[in-house]
């Protein structure tokens, strides 16, 4: 039985809220891993960034470069970010796939932080994100009517070396899965600015990027006064999994219903509920910091059951990265060492082999 959340409010005067709402809409962030601050191990590679791939070789960073001494070296939030270069007859492309498919005729509102490197020699005039079915591949899927673009009339982005936001509205067409970052401009050449006139030869631009985020755009609701006393219970909707919801930081909830083939590691469909309610719970919780711990019994090699762990723990972080979870997440595995029951039997083995999440950090 999911546990009810139970609110009191004291009000002594009255309150303005939405007339017929049950629940605080959450306007979820649909670009998965938006801030690159999950990653399976660390590297100079976006595809460790999951689920980001890329068209051609996108960097990855996971703190300040060492020799960027301008004022806002590093991420602009958090630790990660990546970066994008640009030359004459070259192009890098950051993609990703959305964690929902856009619907027809909804307004969805983008933005992203961008700035230029402190060693190019060049910048660009437009910069932006291509909304897509199937994802990029080359300049034929860049229809101008799925890209957000911010274009410079004049001059160029360059802003001192600092972050800005490039942000915008798009009205999906529906059915859109992917977001692509870059420039869509069809010669590339001619969409750069060399920054100093008087230098000839090779230009190149290089972009960091932070933050990349799609959220569907708040819709006008006309609100009413009404006068809220006492005690609240929220819907059983409200509630997510079978935790307190006093939990504290070094506290361990067990996932039940997660469910692997035998000796393998992919989820199976089974495992999509209780998980769906863990993204929502996370997503309700953004500043929430989890780390997912994977165990096992004690049949086989100590060395196939650590790595079986590890594996079904990092898939877990996987699937809710890929559901728009924006937390800091990490992923562990214990193989059999830290059993909850005994390993004699194979009730207690069912038991041991499991998977859990820990809190890091409270919201």
């Amino acid at each position: 039985m999911s546990l009810k959340v139970l609110f009191t409010y004291l009000l002594f005067i009255t309150t303005t809220c939405l007339f017929g709402q049950k629940s605080v809409e959450v306007r979820k962030n649909l670009v998965p891993n938006g801030s690159f601050e999950n990653y399976r191990k660390k590297s100079g590679s976006i595809r460790q960034a999951i689920p980001w791939t890329q068209i051609a070789s996108v960097d990855y960073y996971q703190e300040p470069l060492s020799n960027d001494t301008s004022s806002q070296k590093g991420a602009i939030s958090g630790d990660c970010y990546i970066g994008l270069r640009f030359q004459k007859k070259y192009k890098e492309f950051a993609q990703v796939k959305l964690a929902d498919a856009l619907r027809r005729g909804t307004i969805y509102e983008f933005e992203m932080h961008i700035r230029l490197a402190f060693w190019s020699n060049a910048s660009l005039k437009s910069f932006g994100a291509l909304f897509s079915k199937g994802g990029y591949t080359n300049k034929k899927d860049a229809a101008k009517t799925g890209i957000i673009d911010s274009i410079c009339k004049k001059g160029s982005f360059i802003n001192g070396y600092q972050w800005f936001k490039i942000s915008g509205k798009y009205q999906a067409e529906g059915g859109e899965k992917y977001i692509t970052i870059g420039n869509f401009e069809p010669n590339v050449k001619k969409d750069m600015v060399r920054m100093n006139i008087f230098k000839l030869g090779f230009k190149e631009a290089y972009y960091f990027i932070d933050d990349v985020s799609l959220i569907k755009a708040k819709e006008v609701v006309e609100k009413v006064k009404v006068e809220i006393v006492g005690t609240f219970i929220a819907n059983e909707e409200d509630s997510v999994l079978e935790v307190k919801n006093n939990i504290k930081v070094g506290e361990k909830v067990a996932l039940k219903n997660i469910f692997f083939e035998n000796g393998r590691y992919y989820i199976l469909p089974e495992s999509f509920s209780e998980l769906n309610k863990l993204a929502q719970y996370l997503i309700r919780h953004p500043n929430m910091e989890i780390q997912i711990n994977g165990h096992s019994d004690n049949a086989g090699s100590k060395s196939k059951n650590q790595r079986l762990s590890e594996q079904r723990a990092r898939e877990v972080f996987e699937f809710l990265i890929k559901k728009g979870v924006q937390n800091k997440i990490y992923f562990k595995g214990y193989g059999s060492s830290l059993p909850i029951a005994s390993n004699e039997t194979d009730d207690g083995k069912a038991k041991n082999r499991r998977v859990e999440f820990e809190i890091i950090k409270g919201n």
